[in-house]
């Protein structure tokens, strides 16, 4: 009995270490499996006054990485994602960056502020990560650049070429530019005012105001003494709107024009009438792509939300990053640095080339007007 009740002890430790081995085993599996999983990392807003647009990257992305998942991945792998919140500040910016590079990304996309992206650029090229940005477009950004970012939205200098046109083209001979202070609004300002002197036009006063600003009126008064015919607001829509909304209710009748970070619904819900018939120039937005109403129906129908400003350009970017990956035929970040060289991509806002600057090669800005509520295109 003692022989037999030995036996079975002996059966049972077997049999406990035979699933406990098993268990290791299918561990070590799914490890594996993990292992082989591309980490993408996504760098944007998702707290403070310009969320709705890191949101709106981060859900056009995904839509972007779910689609090339469903078609197999990159080279049969499967991407995800990994968000970190940069809050469009420069400290904060660090921190994410930081953090997506601990967690071993492949690749990151994103950047909505140019401020916030300049400091990151040392971190991601010390570490040699593709970097794809979405909407920062600063100069500053291509001069930092250690050769492994790219710039998917047009640079300030196209814009402001875009800018210059636009005055042109609606008789405005003076003009005010008021920025901010930061990268992107203060390398805008400087861009169009040096391009609009060039072309015969006059600055009739350059300013710069605090980001949170609410109270405008002593830069109203400058603007109505200086005998501007119109205004360039430079920064982003929170400041813009206010400054719309004092403007007129100063009884300024000239021109108002703003930069690219102005496209937002909520410049229009803050301007209210006071934004009507105000210029924007726009990034390509889906309500001015003729190809874009199936990728429209499809972000309201799981978003429950428009798509936004950069939403067309974010999705592209999303489907430009696993297209390198498969041309570069592996995970190899210098590799894919090497295909993001060599892109030829044609997607929903348009084609992506890029320059030996890594910049976009030709301008995707366009000018817009307010009308009932709604940004149109300029006819």
């Amino acid at each position: 009995m003692r022989q037999q009740g030995k036996m079975e002890r002996m059966m049972v430790v077997s049999f406990k270490r035979l699933a406990c081995a098993t268990a290791l085993a299918g561990l070590a599996l799914t490890t594996v499996a993990a292992a082989a999983d591309i980490k993408i990392g996504i760098v944007a807003p998702m707290t403070g006054q310009l969320a709705s647009e890191g949101q709106d990257m981060e859900n056009a992305v995904k839509m972007a990485i779910e689609a090339a998942n469903a078609k197999g991945g990159a080279n049969g792998d499967k991407v995800i994602t990994i968000t970190a919140d940069d809050a469009c500040d420069p400290q904060q910016a660090v921190t994410a960056g930081s953090k997506l590079v601990s967690e071993g990304v492949t690749a990151i996309v994103g950047g909505y502020c140019s401020g916030a992206v300049l400091p990151t650029l040392k971190i991601y090229g010390d570490a040699g990560i593709p970097f794809v940005i979405i909407g920062a477009n600063s100069t500053k950004l291509v001069a930092a650049n250690q050769g492994n970012a790219f710039l998917a939205n047009s640079t300030g200098d196209m814009q402001a070429t875009t800018a210059v046109e636009l005055f042109k083209k609606n008789g405005f001979k003076k003009i005010a530019v008021i920025d901010e202070g930061d990268a992107y609004s203060s390398d805008l300002a400087k861009l169009t005012a040096e391009a609009f002197m060039g072309a015969g036009g006059e600055i009739a006063t350059k300013e710069t105001t605090n980001a949170g600003e609410q109270d405008y009126s002593a830069v109203v008064t400058k603007i109505k003494s200086s005998g501007a015919d119109a205004v360039f607001w430079t920064a982003y829509h929170a400041g813009g709107a206010l400054l719309t909304k004092q403007l007129r209710q100063a009884g300024f009748q000239g021109g108002i024009v703003l930069g690219d970070g102005n496209n937002s619904p909520e410049y229009l819900e803050i301007a209210g009438s006071a934004g009507e018939g105000v210029y924007l120039l726009s990034p390509p937005t889906v309500d001015l792509l003729s190809g874009a109403g199936d990728f429209k129906g499809k972000y309201k129908e799981t978003y429950g939300r428009d798509a936004g400003a950069y939403a067309a350009l974010s999705y592209d970017v999303g489907d430009l990053i696993v297209d390198a990956i498969a041309r570069a035929k592996s995970a190899d970040q210098k590799a894919i640095i090497e295909a993001l060289k060599a892109s030829d991509f044609k997607g929903l806002a348009g084609e992506i080339k890029f320059t030996d600057k890594n910049t976009l090669q030709t301008s995707n800005f366009r000018p817009v007007i307010a009308k009932g509520g709604k940004w149109v295109a300029v006819e």
